[in-house]
């Protein structure tokens, strides 16, 4: 959907420019911080590589097939922007390059957008730069393309990676000093129960009344 809508951008703008702005005078908005001004580029974007255009039309070719078999494995949203950004602008792109003159593999791409101090672009060179800053972003913070993320730390508590704390072994204290526990006071000596009362007379006394 977003590959889609960036390809459709960019090639009903292009219409547009083509149709207005072709052998006319460019448009400045903004005091000139942006001019309309339709050009065409033989070079890859930004104009780079202006005289290589099959082989960057080739090389856009296997881009497209790369993003292509890459999206399969997508479960990312973030990614699924980034690739769809960068495949909608190869396309739109490559779409040039094969229907613009002068001959298929080597149409000029329509561009129309400057700014200063900068190249002309479109709408497509945008999207592929946009996709590349974001796929360094999400590539920095560990993001892949299934929706997991990599640390480059591992936490202190893996079994694998925690070093071993070094215990001491507790001395004896000594046993003058230790407390003594509950329940282990010593037992004080019971007091000795007195005798009982001799009783040797009883008998002699119930022997005499007998007699």
């Amino acid at each position: 959907m977003i590959a889609l809508t960036a390809l459709a951008l960019d090639v009903v703008t292009k219409s547009i420019v083509v149709a207005t702005l072709q052998d006319r005078e460019p448009i400045r908005l903004l005091g000139g911080l942006l001019t309309l001004r339709e050009t065409r580029n033989s070079g890859a974007a930004f104009s780079i590589g202006t005289g290589y255009t099959v082989v960057l039309t080739v090389i856009a070719c296997g881009v497209v097939i790369a993003i292509l078999r890459t999206a399969r494995d997508l479960r990312s949203f973030p990614w699924a922007v980034c690739l769809g950004l960068m495949l909608g602008g190869a396309l739109g792109n490559l779409a040039d390059r094969f229907l613009r003159a002068p001959a298929p593999l080597k149409g000029h791409v329509v561009d129309w957008i400057e700014v200063p101090n900068w190249p002309v672009f479109n709408l497509a060179d945008s999207a592929i730069v946009c996709g590349g800053v974001l796929a360094v972003v999400l590539a920095a913070r560990g993001l892949q393309l299934d929706g997991t993320r990599i640390s480059g730390k591992k936490s202190a508590k893996d079994p694998e990676k925690a070093e071993p704390v070094p215990t001491e072994k507790a001395e004896p204290a000594d046993a003058s000093a230790a407390p003594e526990a509950p329940g282990t006071a010593e037992v004080s000596e019971a007091p000795e129960t007195p005798e009982p009362p001799q009783t040797s007379e009883a008998p002699e006394k119930a022997s005499g009344e007998k007699a």
